[in-house]
């Protein structure tokens, strides 16, 4: 028995157009982006002499629903790229089509026409920043989306009763080359204190994938007069919204407090274990995701690799993570010294596709 293909399924109020795709999240390789494709379903009867179009949109979004008023829109377009799907402009006999479009057009007959769309490389990936548990709407996002309608030519009025929207994702996956593992380390001097105090830290690698425990080895060799009361690990991250100011937000993500203590003249290393996840942060407001579909799971945003040429003004969210090590010492003289650590980023697990529910549209899963 060949195994089920799911597909996912949208159509508009009036029936007149549908679109139905094989996936809702499309991989950028840094070096290469997957491309947008799916089939849209056309009833030429519901048309009543109007055309058919579908369009691959991204929107840098900071603001609520609501807040669209006076005229003032909260809402930024960062790339739209609009195509006639009927009548037909090529045959579809002539077009190259992936596999998933040939069984969904074999499955849909004549008034099934396929479209694709390539993400040119200057666009930023899907991340939405975390609403609090009682925030309605949407709020400070990056998000894609493909929309089918019909009207009588492409810049005429779109009745909303013959448009379909249907959200997408683009993630970021990791380069399979990554650098070196990061490492380092500090000395500190302390009043009356005629030694130092000296902290090295690493990672065994610099790339983690979601849900990935990150191991940190701490080397501490305390030749000061003054002792060290407690090791207090973190794993921050950083969003920089760029696209209309520099807002910067840091939101601790995981925490570790060992309660480990050092008495002056002592050594110690030691490897502490840190594992960063949105279920443990999921009332949080302001974090930042991997663009979140409705109803459906996420994760914590994937580092932002910014490719060569690429402003970083038009990424809309930069994300970055870093390991904090902090040291509570105490002595004659009550200090605290920290010493921090920046590594490069989380490589994003695969996600599985899920389906969605009648409160965004009727979404449902089949087999073609």
């Amino acid at each position: 028995m060949s195994p089920k293909s799911i597909i996912f399924k949208k159509m508009s109020k009036d029936k007149s157009v549908a679109v139905y795709m094989g996936k809702r999240d499309f991989v950028d390789h840094v070096d290469s982006v997957e491309p947008v494709d799916g089939v849209v379903l056309i009833d030429p009867e519901l048309l009543k002499g109007k055309k058919a179009y579908v369009a691959l949109s991204c929107t840098f979004r900071y603001g609520r629903d609501d807040m669209d008023v006076l005229g003032l829109s909260f809402r930024r377009d960062i790339y739209l790229s609009t195509r006639q799907i009927y009548p037909a402009l090529q045959d579809k006999k002539q077009r190259t089509l992936t596999k998933v479009q040939e069984k969904i057009l074999r499955k849909l007959g004549d008034n099934a026409y396929p479209f694709f769309f390539e993400f040119p490389d200057n666009l930023p990936c899907s991340v939405t920043m975390q609403p609090a548990p009682k925030d309605v709407g949407k709020h400070c996002a990056v998000e894609f989306e493909v929309k089918a309608f019909s009207a009588e030519s492409q810049d005429a009025k779109v009745r909303k009763r013959s448009t379909v929207h249907l959200m997408i994702r683009k993630v970021q996956f990791a380069p399979e080359k990554t650098g070196p593992a990061p490492s380092v380390s500090i000395t500190r001097d302390f009043l009356m204190s005629d030694k130092p105090l000296h902290v090295e830290a690493s990672l065994e690698k610099q790339t983690f994938y979601h849900g990935e425990p990150i191991n940190v080895r701490v080397n501490i060799n305390n030749e000061s007069n003054k002792s060290v009361k407690n090791i207090i690990l973190s794993v921050d991250q950083t969003a920089n919204v760029v696209l209309y100011c520099n807002d910067s937000y840091m939101k601790t993500v995981d925490l570790l407090e060992s309660e480990d203590y050092l008495d002056a003249g002592e050594k110690m290393e030691k490897v502490y274990t840190l594992l960063p996840l949105l279920a443990n942060n999921k009332e949080r407001r302001g974090i930042a995701l991997d663009g979140k579909l409705k109803h459906e799971d996420t994760n914590l945003a994937s580092t932002s690799i910014i490719k060569e040429g690429v402003l970083k003004e038009v990424l809309g969210i930069l994300v970055s993570y870093r390991i904090m090590v902090k040291l509570i010492v105490g002595g004659l003289v009550g200090t605290s010294e920290e010493e921090e650590m920046v590594f490069e980023e989380f490589k994003r697990a695969n996600l599985k596709g899920m389906k969605e529910d009648e409160e965004e549209g009727n979404i449902s899963a089949g087999e073609p």
